[in-house]
């Protein structure tokens, strides 16, 4: 697997999977696909510009051109990060989810099949599941119940995925995830907005009472997670990737205050959003007990990381609220009219 396409690698967990795969095998070469939208930053993947083994195309999964471009390379796998992702948004308008998210799998799992590319990675959500009780936790077998258009668009992808390889013998893999934190998150997401939105004394936003739970795993775990999906992962498959950390968002803010040494009345609850999930909770025994791979970073040292990421990278925050950030690609990736890719 030593050639990679990445497809949305300039976006939170995408960038630093790039980064990670860069620094763990010497050997590799990524091509980069990212349409770059709002959430697609290319200072996320910044001090890559010259590195030889990564190579960024600015483009739509959904453009068979572009991606048959690049599979002609002799791709050998394909790990697919790209996507709509935030919640909020899908509620106002969902169309875009359809297109990016179930369309655009679609279209680039065909053109994959075409060129007998030998791995498929589809990196779903714990989301798909929907919501949980106070007790038990999602499996792999649990079944499928999207509560939000975005839920309801990577189900569908997934199970896109799942017909494939029953029909054409695809080799598809699913990896289902929990929620993300660390560094390069774009703050419309609950802890950059939160760690963001304290440093400048803005109220924190909760929805509800703000005892909604999630299982937040460090983004580095993850990346480690999809590593062993990608290499010694079974095709067809899916698996689930949690930290077994839940915690409430309601701590979670608290937590940001006192580390930052805020007054808790920055908290501030609003009305909740529509079919919002009141609890996830993810069981990854199948990950750990077939492929080895165990979450390493505690919950308590990962934000505090995070945290001391977002202080030392007070540019890289005023770049994204201000919207300077959209400008970097022309910046620094045009070359007298040709993108990175085409050097």
């Amino acid at each position: 697997m030593q050639k990679l396409l990445i497809t949305g690698g300039a976006g939170f967990i995408g960038a630093n999977f790039v980064r990670y795969i860069l620094e763990r095998y010497p050997d590799y070469r990524i091509w980069n696909l990212d349409k770059l939208t709002y959430a697609g930053n290319l200072e996320n993947l910044a001090g890559l510009e010259h590195e030889s083994r990564h190579n960024f195309v600015h483009g739509d999964i959904a453009d068979e051109k572009v991606v048959e471009e690049i599979l002609k390379k002799g791709v050998d796998a394909v790990v697919h990060f790209a996507a709509e992702s935030h919640v909020d948004r899908s509620i106002l308008q969902s169309s875009e989810f359809i297109r990016t998210n179930v369309v655009g799998t679609l279209g680039l799992m065909e053109s994959c099949r075409k060129n007998r590319v030998a791995r498929f990675i589809q990196i779903s959500t714990d989301e798909v599941y929907g919501s949980l009780g106070p007790s038990g936790a999602f499996t792999e077998l649990s079944p499928i119940a999207p509560n939000s258009p975005y839920a309801a668009s990577k189900a569908s992808a997934d199970l896109l995925v799942r017909s494939y390889c029953r029909t054409h013998g695809f080799p598809g893999i699913v990896t289902r995830c929990s929620n993300n934190y660390g560094p390069y998150q774009f703050p419309e997401k609950l802890i950059p907005l939160l760690i963001s939105n304290a440093l400048e004394n803005l109220p924190l936003p909760l929805y509800g009472d703000g005892m909604n739970i999630r299982d937040w795993i460090y983004v580095r775990d993850h990346c480690a997670a999809v590593d062993a999906v990608l290499h010694h992962g079974k095709n067809g498959e899916v698996y689930n990737v949690g930290a077994r950390q839940e915690v409430p968002n309601l701590d979670i803010a608290r937590r940001i205050l006192k580390a930052l040494g805020k007054e808790e009345s920055l908290i501030t609850f609003v009305e909740d959003r529509p079919g919002h999930d009141r609890r996830y909770a993810i069981d990854s025994s199948k990950l750990e007990t077939q492929l080895g791979w165990r979450p390493r970073i505690e919950f308590d040292s990962g934000l505090r990381e995070t945290i001391e990421w977002y202080l030392r990278n007070s540019a890289w925050v005023a770049n994204v609220r201000n919207g300077s950030y959209l400008t970097y690609y022309d910046r620094m990736y045009r070359r007298r009219g040709k993108t990175l890719s085409e050097r």
